[in-house]
């Protein structure tokens, strides 16, 4: 555990005060390194572009923890110099969810006053936001990751610019796989909060016990293994966005906490009487009917009302026209430049097939069945063979609703050929699960009878992204 006494500093102020707590005001990732390139301290906002956890990068040599491809580029650090001018380029990092974050790498050597190498300074920043509007794909029709040409899409587009020079809180609804990370993240980066944390937290994914700790942290012995003192996700938000994704599942005890920091802007964390004042602004979203929750009294009405200032809905892609053609072309060209493919569209019984399919798991199965067809496709153009199995072998114009009913009944799997390799075979099998269960990783593992852990390690294996 570190020493906190070792970081103060005396004789800039009136008072001494800690360097970590200097730092983390700072709205730019900052990381002290010793002269080996070991790390000694990060700042919160290190923390949230890299998503590492507190504390557990602290000694590590800063390839591991900053996982930048610069690292093996002429990184003087790396390479053992102790005599360069701070140096600034633009790189690629690895996130802990193993999202590959552009960013801006600042580094500079420290110098005692005699002239010795103290060890080194590096700051990162996330330019993902800039990045993204200097690519091609950044056009008319393309809005933070959101592509469309539909009227409803439109609207969307257009409203994004004056709902993020607000801070007016925002609900975003839709049916599941329509986008409504892909909606939060933009209307965050159009903000004038773009370069400070976007925090995103899934409410359905944790216990009710973990959740509260995530949200709004805890100290040290607040309960039974709570080392030591931890912030809250709203709190590493601060001056940035917090995106609470699946909003519905909130256990009705955090919804009442929820509320009170959206009247109070004010958090406490677990066994601490000391409130921190946060700025930020809150962006939730669902694919529940929260208006029903409230009759079912699953959910707060007051909570309902305050979180429902702005209102974006996203249509499902079945109702989008022919943004379903323009958004084929665009998984086709970014998966053909993935995997280095070079594959010039699909045929017109493929097309057609894309076409009448109800697409129940919306944009997010569109882009898995691209997926799967350019993996598959040996060809210039993607056939109707190289299409998932389900997609040809049932009635693609049964409605949707009915297509559930009849799941149960669906013919048995595609069975492999025993030429087929196993690797194959397997990661074929997993991307047809995925495609199945409209991208649940949870769903898929246990439609194939495997662990989640066991699922995880196998897309790992293939380099398969859900």
């Amino acid at each position: 555990m570190k020493n906190e006494n070792s970081y103060l500093v005396s004789g800039l102020l009136n008072q001494q005060f800690l360097l970590p707590d200097l730092l983390d005001e700072i709205p730019v990732g900052i990381a002290i390194l010793d002269v080996n390139g070991k790390i000694k301290i990060v700042n919160h906002t290190w923390q949230t572009i890299t998503g590492a956890e507190p504390g557990s990068i602290t000694g590590l040599k800063c390839m591991l923890g900053l996982r930048c491809d610069y690292c093996f580029k002429g990184c003087p650090i790396m390479s053992g110099k102790t005599d360069f001018d701070a140096i600034a380029t633009d790189a690629d990092i690895i996130d802990r969810s193993r999202i590959k974050i552009p960013i801006r790498l600042t580094i500079s050597p420290l110098f005692s006053n005699d002239k010795k190498l103290s060890g080194f300074v590096e700051t990162i920043q996330d330019i993902r936001q800039v990045a993204e509007l200097s690519s091609s794909a950044s056009k008319a029709y393309s809005l933070g990751g959101l592509v469309g040409t539909s009227p409803q899409m439109v609207k969307v587009f257009s409203m994004i610019p004056s709902i993020a020079g607000t801070d007016s809180s925002v609900l975003i609804t839709g049916e599941t796989g329509t986008g409504k990370d892909v909606l939060a993240e933009a209307l965050h980066n159009a903000s004038d909060r773009a370069g400070s944390p976007f925090i995103k937290v899934n409410c359905g994914a944790l216990p009710e016990t973990l959740l509260e700790s995530e949200l709004f942290g805890h100290v040290k012995g607040a309960f039974t293994g709570a080392h030591e003192n931890r912030p809250g996700r709203i709190k590493l938000a601060h001056n940035g966005s917090f995106f609470l994704t699946e909003i519905g599942d909130l256990p009705l005890a955090l919804q009442v906490k929820l509320l009170s920091f959206l009247d109070d802007k004010e958090i406490y964390p677990l066994g601490s009487s000391k409130g921190f004042k946060a700025n930020v602004r809150i962006i939730v979203a669902t694919h529940r009917d929260l208006k029903q929750m409230v009759l079912d009294k699953t959910f707060r009405a007051d909570l309902l009302f305050r979180l429902n200032v702005v209102h974006l809905h996203l249509p499902p892609l079945r109702e989008r026209g022919e943004d379903i053609l323009l958004l084929k072309n665009h998984f086709l060209k970014e998966y053909c430049t993935k995997f280095n493919k070079k594959i010039r569209g699909f045929t017109k019984k493929a097309a057609k097939i894309l076409l009448g399919y109800h697409f129940p798991g919306n944009v997010r199965e569109l882009r898995n069945v691209v997926e799967y067809a350019v993996n598959f496709c040996d060809r210039d153009c993607i056939g109707a063979e190289h299409l998932p199995a389900y997609l040809t072998e049932q009635d693609i114009l049964r409605p949707v609703i009915e297509s559930a009913k009849v799941s149960s009944e669906l013919p048995p799997q595609k069975e492999y050929s025993p030429a087929e390799s196993w690797d194959h075979a397997e990661k074929r099998m997993i991307i047809e699960a995925l495609i199945k269960n409209g991208g649940r990783k949870a769903d898929a593992a246990k439609s194939l009878g495997w662990s989640r852990s066991t699922f995880w390690r196998k897309m790992n294996k293939h380099a398969i992204n859900g």
